[in-house]
């Protein structure tokens, strides 16, 4: 009989010391998972959330990639601006982790009051930017009012994303908001109108990228260009055919220019062979986005793979 007690007893402490055993390890293991949901990287699968191949910060992304060691073994994936901000607003609306290409001026920062640039220490986004107004050789001389009233276009990174964010909201197509934009805004209209003449209906060939921050002003300058009595055509294409349509001739300007840093080598590539008409909007801003719920607040914060 006592042998038998004897066998329970150890029995039963054999069981408890399993039943320590089996919980030290889960709790490994929860510290392990725990660890894995800190790491944001980890979550997000090492990879950048981006827009169309050969966008400007696209580039400008890949540059960085290359150059920091946090974004060894990252990928990005590049597919379109919408398809971006849908992905964007899945992550929010769940609360989850989410690294993207950003800009201001975009209507994305007016939607989501939780967005954050990421610091960047190597300055490969370079700091704010500028958007300028480039003519092509000749347009001057040719139709010296529309130059000046495109010279004179000044604007605000508010007044932009008030745009792009009513479209947004709204539905309505930018080029309709534009129109009601530039009724809203007489002051702003008439200074950029001071000293400029009447035209006779003459085109002016405006050349723009397909975002919305750029069809904005575009569509602003035609519709107060067009109340001046001037013809107006404008053409979206790539970044590249922007650079390459003023350096032929074949565009009279663009409003959409990203200086010194997003379009420099689009600008470098024919510099000389255009006219820089100077800033049109400053305070533009390029750079990798989170939400702020994310706890980085560096690029060199992220993990490399």
């Amino acid at each position: 009989m006592f042998k038998q007690k004897r066998k329970k007893v150890v029995g039963f402490f054999s069981s408890l010391f399993l039943v320590f055993l089996l919980a030290a390890c889960g709790s490994d293991d929860a510290s392990n998972d725990s660890a894995e949901e800190e790491s944001d990287s980890a979550v997000v699968e090492h990879s950048i959330t981006g827009i169309e191949p050969g966008a400007g910060i696209t580039v400008t992304t890949e540059t960085a990639m290359e150059e920091y060691d946090q974004l060894s073994g990252w990928e990005l994936e590049q597919s379109s601006t919408a398809a971006m901000i849908v992905e964007l607003e899945k992550a929010i609306e769940n609360e989850e982790p989410i690294v993207v290409t950003g800009w201001n001026p975009h209507w994305m920062f007016a939607k989501f009051d939780n967005l954050k640039y990421l610091e960047d220490p190597q300055n490969i986004y370079g700091d704010t930017e500028e958007i300028r107004s480039l003519a092509r050789e000749g347009f001057e001389d040719e139709n010296p009012n529309a130059y000046k009233l495109i010279d004179q276009f000044n604007w605000s990174v508010e007044d932009m994303e008030s745009i792009m964010y009513e479209s947004s909201e709204t539905g309505q197509d930018i080029a309709e908001v534009s129109k009601q934009w530039v009724e809203d805004n007489p002051d702003k209209v008439d200074a950029w109108t001071a000293g400029v003449e009447d035209g006779n209906g003459e085109t002016v060939e405006l050349v723009s990228t397909p975002w919305d921050s750029e069809r904005a002003s575009s569509n602003v300058v035609a519709e107060v260009l067009r109340s001046k009595g001037f013809e107006v055509k404008i053409t979206d294409v790539d970044v590249a055919v922007v650079f390459e349509a003023l350096a032929n001739g074949d565009a009279d300007a663009t409003l959409a220019a990203w200086m010194p840093n997003t379009h420099k080598d689009f600008y470098e590539s024919i510099e000389g062979q255009f006219v820089d008409m100077g800033a049109n909007l400053e305070g533009a801003k390029i750079g990798l986005v989170v939400p702020d719920y994310m706890d980085i607040d560096s690029i060199e914060d992220l993990e490399a793979k």
